[in-house]
């Protein structure tokens, strides 16, 4: 077993995406489900995402769901991947994890973005726009604040008030900057871009100032890790989203994962074949020798504290089989 691996932890992020012909209602229950296994398998955190009127994606309202998660499983610890913060009143976002975490004491995370809606529909519909991802910092205060007791309106938040939520900044860039000057641990993605995440990491520690929240730099990284048995069988667990993300390049839409034999046996345009071609490299994919040796290399250039794993696939069972694969070649089964 590689002792860089060995003290790392593994946490999942799951999306909650739509396969074909499955119901959204399916997606939500299999999400609780793998909550539980990944459970049993011994990871760390099970984390789950906020996206708005995308079809593919049913994961809408992430409180929500981590309570559903929280209450099917009794001992990871349950979060987001993330709220996107200017979505939301602070108040009301202090409100929810502060429910959270009195029904589940000493088991929420924060995990917290700055994105905005995906197009403009959306962000009309959610009363934003582009600019509010702006204000990420005066809100990301804010929101502390009310865990705080600092708030300068008198109002209490309840019951988040003396609360603590472990809070984590979802960052690139300018992001990666909020989290060092609020002294919070940072979720950084993804590992296809492993120069830009290794830069920001290296601006986020130079640039970290302590807090009650952390007293030293904390960096998740995150990404797509498939194992299997051959590297055929790893790199086919990739197929169904990155025919989806090439989908949303060149038709403008985000669809349901198809099954990886629906995508082979596709006729694509030149301008498919090359987003699905990109769509399939530049993950930790292989089977258990070689994610091992691509997890070293990556925890060296990191530092990383933890891995958080993003995999989406249309096959649930293989989907499964991969985390029971990573979750044994970390602990060294």
């Amino acid at each position: 077993m590689n002792a860089l691996i060995a003290r790392t932890r593994f946490s999942v992020l799951d999306r909650s995406r739509t396969r074909e012909e499955h119901a959204p209602a399916e997606a939500l229950r299999d999400t609780v489900a793998l909550a539980r296994e990944v459970e049993a398998l011994g990871y760390h955190r099970f984390w789950v995402s906020e996206h708005h009127g995308v079809p593919g994606v049913a994961g809408s309202a992430p409180t929500v769901l981590a309570a559903a998660v929280a209450g099917a499983t009794r001992t990871i610890r349950v979060g987001t991947g993330g709220v996107m913060l200017p979505n939301h009143q602070p108040l009301v976002v202090a409100e929810q994890f502060g429910v959270l975490e009195s029904l589940y004491p000493g088991r929420i995370d924060m995990g917290l973005g700055r994105s905005v809606g995906f197009t403009d529909g959306v962000r009309r519909a959610l009363g934003r726009d582009k600019g509010d991802a702006d204000d990420f910092a005066a809100q990301l205060g804010e929101l502390l604040g009310w865990f705080e007791g600092t708030s300068p309106t008198g109002v209490r938040a309840r019951p988040a008030d003396g609360l603590r939520v472990p809070p984590f900044v979802l960052a690139m860039g300018e992001g990666a900057d909020i989290a060092a000057r609020a002294g919070l641990p940072l979720v950084i993605g993804d590992l296809r871009g492993r120069e830009k995440m290794r830069r920001g990491i290296e601006r986020y520690r130079d640039r970290f100032r302590p807090s009650p929240w952390a007293a030293e730099p904390y960096v998740v990284i995150s990404g797509t890790i498939a194992v299997a048995g051959t590297p055929e069988a790893a790199r086919r667990l990739l197929v169904p989203e990155a025919w989806s993300m090439a989908c949303s390049r060149t038709r403008g839409t985000f669809p349901p994962l198809p099954p990886a034999e629906a995508v082979e046996g596709r006729t694509m345009t030149p301008k498919e074949r090359g987003f699905y071609e990109s769509g399939l490299t530049g993950h930790i994919a292989g089977t258990e020798d070689q994610v091992a040796h691509e997890l070293e290399t990556v925890l060296k250039e990191t530092g990383a504290d933890e891995v958080l794993v993003t995999t989406s696939t249309y096959d649930r069972t293989a989907l499964l089989e991969s985390y029971r694969r990573l979750a044994a070649l970390v602990n060294g089964v």
